[in-house]
């Protein structure tokens, strides 16, 4: 397979199964972008505006794929509110079988070979000290912008569904699913809790698409004047009975009334009861964001892992 192949919906399900391996077997070793539901997420809503310039590589053994590289290279960003944004630098989002954690040395040399003369970052897991010290031995460190209060990288947290709070709502307020409000009303919930965001229509044709999209697992919290005040996305991994949300938003006008905490106790019920024994949730886990994390622990849920940003200065080609 070339680097310059986009990827595809069929390779997603590929990853998504590497995910699911993985997951049984060691779920603190999932990368950041690796799990199942991120995955289906950043390939369907990405797929439209940043397809172009996306590029993998899958490695098999036995016929299973064992490790996989997705590599995105630099690109525009065009936001719903006219705004753009140059991304001139590449970033990697990859998976390796504990099983095969030999392959890792393959994937960093095709990285490297596909992202050439460009600043390179990458994020794997804290938790696997094999992969940081081959990534160190290439020439990769800690990256400086993820130090500090400020520092962006993400935290992933889980909880098991033995006892979930009934959730609640004020009054007036009332849950509905994709499948009932429809799609424009969808995308819009996103846009206004996301703002300024690159979701589109497209995009979120591009979500529904996705291995493990379901409209009845789409929350959204519908306010009295009609308003989609929050919302989230459910995707079931039916095959480690595991449940992950992603994204969770909140309208700025809506916040503090206690919407998240009650879309997210909902949406445990409504996944426990489609067979899910355990869920996740990842958010930014610098001290400098607590919110969403303040969220996440009072429901229930705590760190499982987290990523570890590294770096590489450009090389020429």
């Amino acid at each position: 397979m070339t680097n310059s192949e986009p990827v595809s919906a069929a390779d997603v399900r590929l990853m998504q199964e590497l995910a699911r391996r993985v997951t049984a077997v060691r779920p603190e070793l999932a990368n950041s972008d690796a799990s199942f539901g991120e995955l289906a997420w950043n390939w369907g809503r990405g797929q439209a505006g940043e397809g172009a310039s996306w590029r993998r590589r899958l490695w098999r053994s036995g016929g299973d794929v064992v490790a996989w590289g997705w590599a995105r290279l630099p690109h525009r960003v065009r936001r719903a509110d006219g705004s753009v944004k140059d991304v001139t630098g590449a970033c990697l989002a990859y998976q390796v079988h504990p099983g095969h954690a030999a392959v890792l040395d393959e994937v960093i040399d095709w990285y490297d070979v596909t992202a050439a003369g460009l600043e390179r970052t990458v994020l794997p897991s804290a938790a696997d000290e094999f992969a940081l010290a081959r990534w160190a031995a290439h020439g990769y460190a800690t990256d400086p912008a993820s130090l500090g209060e400020a520092g962006y990288w993400t935290q992933l947290n889980e909880r098991d569904l033995a006892d979930v709070a009934p959730p609640v709502l004020p009054g007036g307020f009332r849950f509905r699913t994709a499948d009932e409000a429809g799609p424009r009303a969808a995308v819009q919930a996103h846009l206004d809790a996301w703002a300024p965001s690159t979701y589109t229509a497209e995009g979120y044709r591009g979500v529904r698409r996705a291995s493990g999209y379901r409209g009845d697992l789409h929350i959204l919290v519908e306010a009295p004047d009609g308003t989609m005040a929050a919302s989230t996305i459910m995707w079931l991994d039916t095959v480690n009975e595991t449940a992950q949300f992603e994204p969770v938003g909140t309208h700025p006008h809506y916040r503090r009334r206690g919407l998240g905490r009650a879309m997210l106790l909902h949406g445990m019920r409504l996944a426990r009861a489609a067979g899910a024994t355990r869920v996740t949730v990842a958010c930014l886990g610098a001290p400098g964001y607590p919110e969403a994390r303040g969220l996440y622990y009072g429901v229930g849920f705590r760190e499982l892992s987290r990523d570890a940003p590294l770096i590489k200065a450009p090389t020429a080609r």
